[in-house]
């Protein structure tokens, strides 16, 4: 039997629940059909559903025929609850759009469609309420070909027509078709799932009209997903029974769930590892136990206490983040006698079942946010909190929810060095287009800074929401990309790149010019004629904009687009002037740049400065105490180079004009003469002067009467080559390559390149690999031909051994290291020893090969000659 997941979809009052029902009914599901406007339909259960008469939250039930089990989803119709409607879509198999015949495409829904499309899911069409008057089944089709997609096609025309029609809309299905002259189910079902055909069905839900033919397309028109052997899920919503049990709602996406498996995942507060202790297989408001649960399946399990929206468990990736989001805020206002904690922690519930909700403690204000969609939304929420936590809350006057961008690129610096701490974060700054969001990239080379330390700065940038410096509001339609950084080997933890990297952003920002942004509504006015002006001089009042008036008989459509702001309370306006003969929808149309900004910045008197919990500010360290330097003179102090070159300076003013912008350089380290002398130099100005060991003169007991001796000139010292294998076996292409093939067969390799140049340099060769990780490694040193390799104990890493070495050989020896890591570059210079890049080692290796390679030549064309080795070798 096929099993599929499909939801329903519609614009409020288009009669999703009322088809929903009907589907039920003729399937068996249900014995009788209830209806929403006598309070007893089957999926809308919730008291204040049946009170006010729509769908609040997302339902199951359990509908089967004879080939096929369908999990129908009942979705809010409602604008306001969106963001429960966006979260079902991620685990849709197919969808059922809803439309009213008297009402056509509204506004709402072509955000449903734009969503649809978004999430790829195959899509079949009911335009409902074809009974009532007005209802022109020809003029709705041309419609939703025009509004849609020209790929809707009506599965009740007679079959030559419709086969015809099909055809048309895929290349595959016109191949088919002109070959064997009908099309098959198969054929048509591909089409559907490849979304290259939607399926419209006209009828009436009420009179279950249609409703049979529908069952019987998605019977015959679907097909069922391959899913993966390894478990998978998807978590899509979090509720509570009436007992107050957690309930976690996923579907399996791969393998199989069983009950009381160990499930794991991570999150804001931490890694987590939990057992499912019970699989709920909800239809309506009762449930069955299950002790497994297939792929292509959706259940609601207990005992998970860590979940939320949107994750993935097991081989499942996270979801995109969600396109709706709320665009106003509000203030609730608590009970003077409330215990605030406990008050926090309860509305926390609600925040988990709805992310969308953003409750939002300002400590600054001592005010309690929430955001929202609407004002319907507004009031669900406060009959939840008097029902659930016996509360009674009010809520202050709304405002929108404002964003803030910046306008150009810059550079932000972060420093946190506490005593015994240590990061510095460089980070680039750039506005992204509208709509765009947080993007985080990395432009910083492993070079500079390792990996592990990249990818945490990364983390953090990702776990907060930063905000403005104009109105303390999010940012959003940024990139920020990692220049550089820097870690210290002794003293830096997790904590010190988490303080570095928020503080850079915010250094960033206030370098920065921002702009404030506010959301805009895409609306469609109707109106009657006469009141065509006066909506008009409306839209130009509130600093919106719309196209040239379509007229349609008596009524008149405007659309076009307006501050969300200055469209409030405006639906009370339109039915008072219109004598209630008007109607505007509206839907999110994203951010634009805010009219009134400077009175908007003067009337929140938001000051970046006292907000100390999102500081632009760095610590630094001096003389064992770390002291604050403000934002504004952290480049006079920073340890690392700016990570933007500066145009050249043109010598004509006319090219001085023309000059490029500047241009990213992410530094590197070359190995010359000039970046040694450069990187000692800020060496010695953040941790003092270095003296090379080799040059320290020996104290002695020095006495008047004895003659000064003249010094001898310093002999040259033994040379010793340090080489962090596993580091340069990842930073040379040839070996990286051949390690990802067999890491044993890269490190002989590399053993056989450095024997062969100590060969040729004379020199001291140690390579150094990693061992730390090896339980009970007590280390090793093995003599391989004519070097030495060191396998370091356990808890001692590569970088910690040629740490030690370079400082108990630099007195005896001419010490030098091959690695790419930069910090560590920095502390054996530190140490009196000398460095050489990865890249500069390969070149010099590369030099020694061909030399030998030119002296074995040689030698080869003196033997053809008949000179005898001991021959050559005077000669040489």
């Amino acid at each position: 039997m096929k099993k599929l997941v499909i939801g329903i979809l519609a614009h409020v009052d288009a009669g999703k629940t009322t088809l929903s029902e009907g589907m039920l009914y003729l399937s068996g599901g249900i014995s009788r059909l209830g209806r929403v406007d006598h309070k007893d339909a089957f999926l809308d259960n919730n008291s204040l559903e049946r009170e006010r008469g729509i769908t609040i939250f997302s339902k199951q039930a359990i509908l089967t025929m004879s080939e096929l089990e369908i999990t129908l989803m009942d979705t809010p119709g409602h604008v306001d609850f969106s963001a429960e409607m966006e979260r079902t879509l991620q685990v849709l198999d197919y969808a059922v759009l809803v439309i009213s015949g008297s009402d056509g495409v509204q506004s709402h829904t072509e955000t449903l469609w734009r969503l649809l499309r978004r999430y790829r899911i195959p899509t079949f069409l009911f335009i409902n309420k074809m009974d009532l008057a007005g209802a022109d089944r020809s003029a709705l089709m041309r419609e939703l070909q025009q509004r849609l997609s020209d790929k809707c096609i009506d599965l009740g025309q007679p079959d030559a027509q419709r086969n015809e029609a099909i055809s048309l809309c895929d290349e595959r299905l016109l191949d088919f078709y002109l070959e064997e002259g009908v099309l098959s189910d198969e054929a048509v079902a591909d089409a559907v799932a490849r979304r290259r055909l939607f399926p419209c069905r006209f009828g009436s839900a009420l009179k279950l009209e249609g409703v049979a033919e529908l069952l019987q397309d998605l019977n015959r028109l679907t097909r069922v997903p391959c899913y993966p052997d390894a478990f998978g899920a998807r978590v899509y919503k979090i509720a509570r029974d009436s007992q107050g049990t957690r309930l976690t709602y996923l579907k399996v996406t791969g393998g199989t769930l069983r009950v009381k498996t160990l499930l794991s995942g991570g999150g804001n507060t931490g890694e987590w590892a939990e057992k499912a202790d019970q699989l709920r297989i909800y239809s309506g408001a009762k449930y069955k136990l299950a002790e497994q649960v297939d792929a292509g399946c959706v259940c609601a399990v207990t005992g998970l206490e860590h979940t939320f929206p949107g994750q993935g468990l097991g081989a499942e990736a996270m979801a995109q983040p969600p396109v709706l989001e709320p665009v106003l805020t509000y203030q609730m206002l608590l009970p003077r006698d409330c215990n605030l904690p406990e008050t926090l922690r309860r509305l926390r519930q609600l925040e988990e079942e709805d992310p969308q909700l953003h409750i939002v403690w300002n400590e600054r204000l001592r005010e309690l946010h929430v955001q929202l969609m609407g004002e319907v939304q507004l009031e669900v929420l406060q009959r939840q909190i008097r029902d659930r936590f016996k509360l009674e809350v009010s809520f202050g006057p709304g405002n929108v929810v404002y964003k803030e961008t910046i306008t150009a690129p810059v550079e932000g610096v972060g420093h946190f060095e506490p005593l015994r701490h240590y990061a510095e974060v460089h980070l680039l700054l750039e506005p992204g287009e509208r709509g765009s969001g947080l993007v985080f990239d990395s432009l910083c080379s492993t070079d500079d800074l390792d990996l592990n330390w990249q990818r945490l700065i990364l983390t953090h940038l990702e776990e907060k929401q930063h905000l403005g410096v104009l109105t303390g509001s999010p940012v959003t339609d940024l990139k920020i990309s990692i220049l550089s950084g820097r870690a210290s080997v002794k003293h830096t933890e997790g904590g010190d790149f988490r303080q570095a990297t928020y503080r850079a952003v915010r250094q960033g920002l206030r370098k920065a010019e921002s702009i404030l942004l506010e959301p805009y509504y895409d609306f469609t006015l109707e109106v009657p004629v006469e009141c065509v002006g006066r909506a008009m001089t409306d839209i130009q009042r509130m600093n919106g904009s719309c196209g040239s008036p379509e007229q349609e008989g008596e009524r008149t459509f405007l659309t076009g687009r307006a501050p969300v702001a200055a469209m409030r309370g405006y639906q009370a306006q339109l039915a008072a002037y219109t004598r209630g003969r008007g109607r505007l929808s509206c839907r999110a149309g994203g951010y634009a740049p805010c009219r009134e900004q400077e009175a908007v910045v003067r009337a929140v008197a938001y000051d970046p400065d006292s907000d100390l919990e999102n500081t632009a500010d760095s610590v630094f360290c001096s003389h064992g105490a770390g002291f604050v330097v403000p934002w504004y003179q952290v480049e006079d102090h920073m340890h690392l180079e700016s990570g933007l070159a500066p145009a050249p300076q043109a010598a004509e003013p006319q090219a001085a004009a023309a000059a490029p912008a500047p241009v990213l350089s992410a530094p590197a380290y070359r190995g010359t003469a000039e970046e040694d002398k450069e990187l000692q130099a800020i060496y010695e100005r953040t941790y003092g002067a270095v003296k090379r060991r080799e040059f320290i003169p020996r104290k002695q007991d020095v006495t008047f009467e004895a003659p000064a001796k003249k010094k001898e000139p310093p002999a040259l010292l033994p040379e010793f080559l340090l080489v962090d294998g596993y580091n340069i076996i990842f930073a040379w292409d040839e070996l990286k390559a051949l390690a990802a093939e067999s890491l044993e067969a890269a490190r002989q390799s590399l053993a056989d390149v450095l024997s062969n140049y100590q060969g040729y340099r004379k020199c001291g060769v140690i390579l150094v690999f990693d061992a730390y990780k090896v339980k009970g490694n007590p280390g090793s040193v093995e003599k391989y031909k004519n070097i030495h390799i060191v396998y370091t104990k356990e808890a001692e890493t590569a970088d910690a051994y040629i740490e030690k070495a370079t400082y108990e050989m630099g007195r005896r020896y001419r010490v030098r290291v091959a690695t790419s890591d930069g910090m560590e570059q920095l502390i054996i210079l530190g140490h009196g020893a000398h460095r050489i890049p990865a890249n500069a080692f390969l070149q010099e290796v590369r030099q020694a090969h061909t030399e030998i390679g030119q002296i074995i030549q040689k030698y080869r064309v003196r033997a053809q000659k008949g000179s005898t080795v001991g021959e050559i070798l005077n000669q040489k």
